[in-house]
């Protein structure tokens, strides 16, 4: 987050600032996408394709062109599987699964939808198309989720997930994307959809119990057996989101010593406390965000929250309150590689390029090899799907791990399994997470660690996401000479952007996808001064590159 942070943050928000659902779903209905202008296409990048329909960038025009897009795409790869399709609680989502079921019916897709019209996180979505392709060569499934993440209430989002349960490759994504606006450049002709009451009425779609199934198959990848006989007081704030639902089964079937501190489900999030910058967002990682919970921290032995598609987690202990993101992945992995007996001594730490290197240190600790990529878990769907991958995190709170057998959970973040881990550890070692990653930097030193961003224009970010190690000119950084200078992963993936190494600190710089912003992730296990003169001089040097390149014709 940036270091300008909003006097609201933290606090309840104004309701006379709250969304206006009726204006906005007027808005989904009646814009009209101009293609000429490029922040009203459709960008369907690895997180699929997000926007407000106050800004004519998540309209039923964009809907009606994707879904038919996912549609030709997947009949294409020769996928004709069913197509689970799941949403969650933004108010945007409901009328863009209508929009969107009206075009998979008119194509003959069979359409798994929640059997009790509710809500379905992401990575139970990738749990149901992994679950249904298991040994299965033909016929495969995929999925749609309709969110857009923990954005702001006003934006939609979907995405698509192939036969592999997790995001979609570039190749996919690219296709969708040009596909979808080569028909809202056309006016929609050849858009194939029926009305939605007809399409609800089509045997093509069927009901599906997204919630059973990943209940109880939840014992097979952790030990809920241990978190039951602890008595480990656990607080739960699913903010509204599409997890909602899943918690009283969960807590039912496994007898746990559980508290919802929420169960209110509402499009405006006006129970939410104020995010950094004022604004409403439901990031599970933000201490503004999660003020509710962390309030609430001395009432249990561990608490956690999840965004609104629960593909993230945000872990509350109560002697830390939010745990930072990389100190919990630290924490789940020096747990997960000593309590996973059964999992195969060879598979791997997975981490991106922008995560905390405390992974590196820890993995070498544990005898384990670093699966190092560019950001975007879908980097990890391989990895996990084989089992070369024990544990997958990004620096953003996302990450899931294998099944206790050794092979795979899910290939999508999930943030539910990520929350009852924080249970499981506190139940099995005696200790929070919080506490078990103190003990690490006793072993492994200390930790600093933050993601700044700074303005960027479109041209800025463009040379951003181009920059080669030859054009970086410094040879040291904050007093240390440089190790390394990249702008690909180990495995040659472009990151889109650069990273740059000395012994005890780095960072990272990347343009921003979705803001006129760029991103720095910097770390230091010296102190946090030490930290300040990396992302000063880091600022400096992308401000440099800015002024001696020329924008790009």
């Amino acid at each position: 987050m940036t270091g300008n942070v909003d006097p609201r943050a933290g606090k309840p928000v104004d309701p006379a600032s709250l969304l206006d659902v009726g204006q906005l779903l007027g808005a989904y209905y009646a814009g009209r996408p101009d293609p000429a202008q490029p922040a009203q296409r459709v960008s369907f990048g690895t997180s699929g394709h997000r926007g407000s329909a106050f800004d004519t960038a998540f309209n039923e025009a964009h809907i009606l062109a994707i879904a038919q897009a996912i549609c030709l795409d997947r009949k294409a790869r020769g996928v004709d599987g069913p197509l689970f399709v799941g949403i969650d609680t933004h108010a945007l989502s409901a009328p863009a699964f209508k929009t969107a079921l009206e075009v998979f019916v008119a194509n003959g897709v069979t359409t798994m939808i929640d059997a009790h019209g509710g809500y379905t996180p992401t990575p139970v979505i990738s749990h149901a198309i992994l679950s249904f392709n298991r040994d299965r060569t033909r016929g495969l499934a995929d999925g749609v989720v309709i969110t857009p993440s923990h954005n702001p209430p006003a934006d939609g989002g979907i995405k698509y997930n192939p036969p592999h349960g997790g995001p979609a490759d570039t190749d996919t994504t690219s296709a969708v994307e040009h596909i979808a606006n080569a028909f809202i450049k056309a006016g929609l002709a050849g858009v194939r959809r029926v009305p939605y009451e007809r399409a609800r009425a089509s045997a093509e779609v069927r009901r599906y119990d997204y919630i059973s199934p990943y209940v109880a198959d939840l014992e097979n990848v952790l030990d809920m057996a241990a978190i039951a006989a602890s008595g480990v007081k656990i607080g739960i704030d699913p903010l509204g989101g599409a997890a909602v639902r899943y918690w009283a089964p969960i807590i039912d079937r496994y007898r746990l010593n559980a508290t919802l501190v929420s169960e209110v489900v509402d499009p405006t999030f006006g129970f939410m406390t104020a995010d950094w910058d004022g604004q409403i967002r439901m990031d599970c990682s933000s201490p503004y965000a999660m003020a509710r919970l962390v309030g609430l921290s001395a009432e249990f032995d561990i608490a956690f929250g999840n965004d609104t598609d629960a593909d993230r987690h945000g872990i509350v202990t109560p002697s830390q309150g939010l745990m930072n993101p990389n100190h919990y992945l630290a924490a789940a992995i020096s747990y997960l590689f000593g309590a996973r007996t059964a999992w195969p001594r060879t598979c791997a730490v997975g981490k991106t390029m922008v995560t905390s290197a405390m992974l590196d240190r820890l993995a070498l600790k544990v005898g384990r090899p670093v699966i190092e990529t560019p950001v975007g878990f879908r980097w990890f769907v391989d990895g996990l799907g084989s089992g070369a991958i024990g544990f997958a995190g990004e620096e953003s709170a996302g990450a899931s791990f294998l099944r206790r057998d050794g092979t795979v959970w899910t290939t999508e973040k999930d943030g539910l399994l990520l929350g009852l881990l924080a249970a499981e550890i506190t139940a099995s070692s005696g200790r929070s997470p919080s506490e078990l990653y103190g003990g690490l930097t006793q072993e492994l030193g200390a930790s600093f660690y933050e993601r700044t961003d700074a303005p960027a224009t479109r041209d800025q970010k463009a040379i951003l996401g181009k920059l080669q190690p030859d054009q970086v000119t410094i040879a040291r950084l904050a007093g240390e000479p440089l190790l390394a200078v990249e702008s690909a992963a180990p495995g040659g993936a472009p990151l889109g952007g650069i990273r740059v190494r000395t012994r005890n600190g780095w960072f990272a710089a990347r343009p921003s996808g979705t803001e006129d912003v760029y991103k720095i992730y910097a770390e230091s296990f010296v102190s946090g001064t030490h930290l300040q003169e990396i992302q000063r001089e880091a600022g400096e040097l992308i401000g440099g590159v800015f002024e001696r390149t020329e924008p790009p014709g």
